[in-house]
């Protein structure tokens, strides 16, 4: 044999011969697996897990986990996509739940029934007066001295007597069934934007319906005495003014006599204190 072939038979066995270098480490590679749904959030798996547990282990198309911090620190939890908080949100919880949410709610949060104090009647559909229960002058033939005031509960007016036989009329309201009274007295007390005390008899009489009176109530427009209130002898009975206007001409009050404001005002400067008042 030359040596040339003998040269080039050692140059062709070198290869098997010599050691493996740093650059053909990489020659063992795992097994690149992608995955066939490439709307997953992971692409590549690596190490040989196989395609169907990525898919067992795979959220629906477009869901995004929450809390990723969490999963990332190493916590166990069980993935829970926003599609599926939506569904818990919406869908409402058992009766028996809810009734004891209530009840703890009701623990913290207790306040206190709502009273309905009653200081103005109710206002009916058309709360106009009738144009006879203004004020007007009218004769008036009697034998009570000028500055007698005459009230007619049945009529439901009120009647200043005044000089060659006529009289100021003005309609009032006036006691509801059961508690009409008649008699005469005299003006002892004279006040304007009176304070409202209701007696023990009247706040427990209005609580059994339901209706729960202040036990007081300052002067002003809202208190149900009005504007002005002419007090008669030692009784608990008032000429007053009202807070609700349209009640006049009907028998609403406890045995009170009422007006409207700028009626009793006007008596209110007219009646002195002594004057004479007769109910009938």
């Amino acid at each position: 044999m030359s040596l040339k072939k003998i040269l080039m038979a050692l140059v062709a066995a070198l290869p098997m011969a010599l050691p493996v270098h740093a650059n053909d480490r990489y020659q063992n590679r795992p097994p690149v697996m992608v995955s066939p749904d490439l709307s997953a959030p992971w692409v590549l798996q690596l190490g040989g897990v196989p395609t169907t547990q990525a898919r067992q282990q795979r959220p629906r198309a477009g869901a995004r986990p929450l809390f990723p911090q969490a999963q990332q620190a190493g916590r166990q939890l069980r993935p829970v996509y926003r599609n599926q908080v939506r569904q818990q949100i919406a869908q409402p919880a058992p009766v028996g739940q809810r009734r004891i949410v209530s009840q703890r709610r009701g623990l913290f949060s207790q306040q206190p029934p709502v009273q309905q104090v009653v200081a103005r009647p109710a206002r009916p559909a058309k709360p106009q007066i009738e144009p006879k229960f203004l004020p007007q002058m009218v004769q008036y033939d009697t034998k009570h001295k000028p500055g007698t005031v005459v009230i007619d509960t049945r009529e439901r007016f009120l009647y200043l007597v005044m000089e060659n036989g006529s009289a100021k009329r003005y309609g009032v309201g006036v006691g509801k069934p059961g508690f009409e009274w008649a008699g005469t007295h005299k003006v002892t007390a004279k006040k304007e934007w009176p304070d409202w005390r209701p007696p023990q008899e009247m706040i427990a009489r209005e609580a059994e319906k339901g209706h729960f009176l202040p036990a007081h109530m300052p002067g002003g427009p809202e208190n149900p005495l009005g504007a002005r209130a002419l007090y008669l002898g030692s009784t608990l009975y008032r000429i007053h003014g009202t807070n609700a206007p349209w009640s006049i001409g009907s028998g609403v009050s406890s045995g009170c006599i009422r007006m409207r404001n700028e009626d009793v005002i006007d008596l209110y400067d007219r009646v002195p204190k002594g004057a004479s008042v007769i109910v009938i």
